[in-house]
């Protein structure tokens, strides 16, 4: 990704998502007002046993996907997490974006590095099922999927998708319509 692309990026990211770094599970406690999330498989079943529960999960990430970006171009953000600074070699068909220190400590054997690399591409349904489904299976963590100007941001993982919209009532128009996909708990978790 050219360097006016990245600093590009960076000032959307910062204009709209303030105060918190480009990683999607610290996205829900800082702005709880835009913020949903949906379970991928009935009854809040976390992990998918067959090729019929993998239809539903990714019937119902797309179904979400296809809402927030329908004649849309996207960025894909994928994360390579190591235990040093250096950028990693580049992930196929994604530009490197930004590194960020997730875990600091004293001793640079424990720290953690979170570099973020980024493909825009126009959204078509089913065009990251792949993505989807090693994100289901933990084969990878840390993805989000927004417009170009970061504005709504899905974030998938291992049991479902967080969501974010543009204002709380987008959110709840939203909620309202998969209703049956939302937890049964008070905190939506």
């Amino acid at each position: 990704m050219p360097e006016t692309k990245q600093a590009a990026l960076t000032a959307l990211w910062q204009q709209r998502w303030p105060s918190c770094p480009p990683v999607g599970h610290l996205l829900r406690s800082r702005f709880p007002d835009v913020w949903v999330r949906f379970h991928s498989l009935p009854e809040s079943k976390r992990y998918p046993q067959d090729e019929a529960e993998y239809a539903v999960l990714l019937g119902r990430y797309n179904t979400v996907l296809d809402e927030l970006f329908t004649d849309k171009d996207v960025y894909v953000i994928t994360p390579t997490w190591t235990t040093e600074p250096d950028v990693p070699p580049r992930q196929p068909d994604a530009g490197y974006w930004q590194s960020l220190l997730t875990t600091d400590d004293a001793d640079p054997e424990f720290r953690t590095y979170c570099h973020l690399f980024a493909v825009e591409r126009p959204w078509q349904t089913g065009c990251i099922d792949g993505l989807l489904r090693d994100v289901a299976d933990e084969k990878t963590a840390g993805v989000m999927i927004t417009d170009t100007r970061i504005r709504r941001i899905h974030h998938p993982y291992d049991g479902g998708a967080d969501v974010l919209l543009t204002s709380t009532e987008e959110r709840d128009q939203m909620r309202d319509r998969h209703a049956t996909w939302l937890s049964r708990r008070p905190s939506g978790l």
